[in-house]
This record gives structure tokens, sequence and C-alpha cells, in this order.
């Protein structure tokens, strides 16, 4: 493993020996905008101890030399150094652990599955310097994918500046998720952001609605009210569906963003405006200019920084991800929980979504609701999210799974061709762990209970056999 050479900006240190697991924290940190540095727990001895102030937190496994290292840093340093424990050795409990590496600021027991919530809270809990995370980081947004990490990447470059932004992508992939975060992370992040959809307001309503109106400009206004404009002032107003905006429309809005000034609807005033336009649309506006429908200098005023959303079905890496997040989030609202199976996960991730982000979100809520704090298997999934291909390899699949109540029968009786016995014990070992963690509501301490084996164990065997909760 590699050390990076800039020390400026690195917020995070990751002690590891196995790299691929150090990597995928890394990419986890990377997105939640936490810079890291990978070390092999040898390389800590090459570490002067007041070098570690630079880091808010410090990733490590619980091996012997960084036991050392550590034991004395803090010693010497008061406990000032934040460490997180990846524990992963099964002959270590949490109170070994505890005992051999003394001064630790949190414990991750299941190295292997830590998520992106669990990452998030351990690093704003967890860290020595002060900082404004709510602000600062992309946290509706999950996804580890090659495209998610370059749209991060592209909110981040775009976010201090004034250009306007126009997000392109199918319905429900989250477009208004990235209009907030560039909100979120920029200057104007204590000023208003105003959403308006320009699809869903009658088109002899949306000048007021955007620019406001005075007493009896028409019937019906019988006070004078504030647009839009007005009310985003500071900050940023967000377009959404921007090619569903009469032609009539974009006339005033292109005066808007080159002169930042409007005036009420049945008012001479000009008021000056300092917003930030980012707009949206899942409609072609390349195409709609060819065929009239969109004017090609608004395109250009709007379209100084684009970014396209990919959709769901582009992305299904992160489907697994997405659906731990949005699991997660039913439960910090108090709204049920569930689970589902690893087959199931697999069965939804040949799924086509066509309504996306949204669609999944849909998806888990009606899930949580059918079969409340309860495992969802492929049988209890909705006909349309079911491949019939897919679904007849999975039954194959468990046709090989032994039963519990057939063990005893299956061993007594050699089949005459003989047995390839070390694949017939994993079968066996696969579905009295999957059959536990079903029973304990994925709880690995309670399923491991059920085993009569450490909680580490099992964790052990679950990296091992790919079993994912």
């Amino acid at each position: 493993m590699k050390k990076t050479t800039d020390t400026n900006v690195t917020d995070i240190l990751i002690i590891d020996h196995q790299e691929q697991r150090a990597q995928s924290l890394q990419n986890l940190l990377k997105f939640i905008k936490y810079p890291s540095e990978i070390i092999s727990p040898q390389q800590i001895l090459e570490f002067p101890s007041k070098e570690l102030d630079r880091y808010q937190a410090i990733f490590t496994v619980s091996d012997e030399t960084v036991r050392h290292y550590f034991l004395q840093a803090n010693k010497q340093d008061k406990c000032q150094y934040p460490l997180v424990v990846l524990a992963e050795k099964e002959q270590l409990d949490e109170q070994q652990v505890v005992a051999h590496l003394p001064y630790i600021s949190a414990l991750c027991f299941n190295a292997d599955y830590y998520s992106l919530s669990q990452v998030l809270d351990i690093v704003k809990n967890h860290n020595r310097r002060e900082r404004r995370l709510s602000n600062r980081s992309c946290q509706d947004m999950v996804g580890q994918s090659a495209e998610m990490i370059e749209i991060s990447q592209m909110i981040e470059q775009v976010a201090d500046t004034s250009a306007s932004v126009l997000i392109t992508g199918e319905s429900g992939t989250g477009k208004e998720v990235i209009a907030r975060n560039i909100h979120a992370m920029s200057n104007r992040r204590n000023k208003p952001f105003i959403p308006i959809n320009c699809g869903a307001i009658p088109s002899e309503l949306l000048e007021s609605e955007l620019f406001g109106h005075e007493k009896g400009a028409f019937t019906g206004a019988i006070s004078n009210r504030q647009g839009r404009f007005e009310l985003a002032e500071g900050g940023v107003i967000f377009l959404d569906e921007i090619g569903d905006m009469p032609l009539s429309m974009q006339v005033k809005l292109l005066r808007v963003l080159q002169e930042h000034t409007y005036e009420r609807v049945g008012s001479n005033r000009t008021n000056k405006t300092n917003v930030r336009v980012i707009a949206a649309t899942h409609r072609n506006l390349e195409e709609q200019i060819r065929n009239g429908s969109f004017r090609e200098d608004l395109f250009y005023r709007l379209n100084v920084f684009p970014i396209e959303v990919p959709a769901l079905r582009d992305r299904r890496e992160d489907i697994a991800l997405l659906i731990e997040e949005l699991i997660h989030r039913i439960e910090k609202e108090s709204r049920g929980s569930v689970r589902l199976s690893r087959a199931a996960v697999q069965m939804l991730s040949h799924y086509g979504w066509p309504g996306n982000v949204r669609e999944l979100a849909n998806l888990i809520e009606r899930l949580a609701i059918l079969h409340p704090h309860d495992v969802v298997d492929v049988k209890d999934l909705p006909k349309k999210y079911i491949c019939e291909e897919m679904k007849q390899s999975t039954l194959m699949v468990a046709e090989k799974a032994v039963k519990p109540d057939t063990i005893k029968l299956d061993l007594e009786r050699l089949p005459e061709g003989g047995i390839d016995m070390k694949q017939h014990l994993m079968e066996i070992e696969i579905s009295l762990i999957e059959q536990a963690l079903n029973e304990t509501n994925n709880v690995v301490a309670r399923a491991a209970n059920l085993l009569h084996i450490r909680r580490t164990t099992l964790v052990e065997k679950m990296r091992k056999y790919e079993i994912v909760r």
C-alpha cells in the first residue's frame, strides 16, 4: 500500500494489511468528503507520533505492532488520538480488544460489513477537530459506482462558484438531491434553497409564482405576494422540469439570468436579484431546441455546468447499498424496518428500474409495511420485480441447500457415487448461518448464540461464504 504524499488534505488514516478492505473504506470516506491515507501496520513504525496530529480519526486493525505503537503514543500524548478499531481476529472478543488496545474511540467488530451510514456516524462522532459535516457533505447521495463518485467530485468543483447548473437525467434519479447538495456545499448554504416545479404550475400562474405580483394585478390578486426569486434572495432557486416551461416565460427567465433583474406582475418597479439558478429536466433540451419548444440562448445560459445523472439500471452495483440506506432511513424515522435476503437483493439488481431510485424507495417502504421486521425473500417480492430466469437459478441453489432436519439422514446414507464432503459441509454451514440470521433479524450476536459459536467466528464465516446481511 502506498502512502499519499499530500500531507495537508488528509483527514483519516487507515491502517490495514488487507488492501481491498482498506480501499473499500477509503472509497466510502471519499464519498462523504473525507480524504484518507492507507498504510500497512508495519508502516506505522515510520510515523513520529506528532505527525498524527493532522488526522481527525484513525481506522486501524487490532494488530500487535499497532497496539504497541498507540499504547506508547497515547501514554506520551494523553490519549489524544481517536482510534476506530476494525476488530477481525477470531481469538479476540470485545473485552480482549479493549484490553489490548486502550484509548479507543469506537469499535467496529464486523470489519468487512461497515455501511455508509455507520462510517458517517463514526467519523462525525469520533473526530478530533470540529467540522460542519452537515453542510459540507453529500449525505443523501448513496453509491460507490464510478458515475456517482464522478458526480460527487463535480458537485464539489462547482459548489462554491456562482455558475448556473443544468442537471439532466430520467425521472426519479435524484436530480433535486444533487441540487440540494450543491447548495449545502456552497457559500450560499446559510441562505434559502427554493424549489419550484415548472411543469406542475399552470402557465398563466407561473410568472406570478416566480416573480410575485402586486395587489389587483389580476382577478384574485387580493394582496401583494412575494415570488420565488424574492424568497430565494442570496440563495438558490431550483427550477425543476425546466423543459416544461412555456416559451413566453423562457424569455423572462433569460432576462433574469442576463441582467439579474425582474418585475413583479402588475408592477413597473425593477428589482435586482442575487440568486443562483440550478435547473433540472428529464427532457432532451437540444431536441426541444430543434423542434422550437425551447430557446437556444436560454439553454446555453443554463448549461454552464452540466451534470448528467445516470439511471439506476446503469449503476446496478449501487442497488445493495441504496437498499441498506433506504432501510436505515425508514428505521431512523420510526416507520418500521425490514430486511432483504441475499437472493432478493440479487433479484432486484437485475430489474430494469424505470422509476429509478424513487421506485426503489417506494418498494422498500411497501415491503416494510407488508413484512414488518421480517426478512423478505424472492417469493415475497411483487411479481413485476421477479425475473423468471433468475428465479429458476435461485430455486436450483435453494434445492441444494440442506435443511437442519435432514442433515442427519443425509449423512447416514452415502450416495452410491460418493459425495464431495467439502462441498456438502459448506452447503450445510451456509444453510445454518442464513437460517440463524433470518431467525434473529440479521443480528449477528444473536445468530452466533443460536449456533453456539463466537460472534467473531460467525463474522469470519460470513466473510468466507460472502453472506451479506
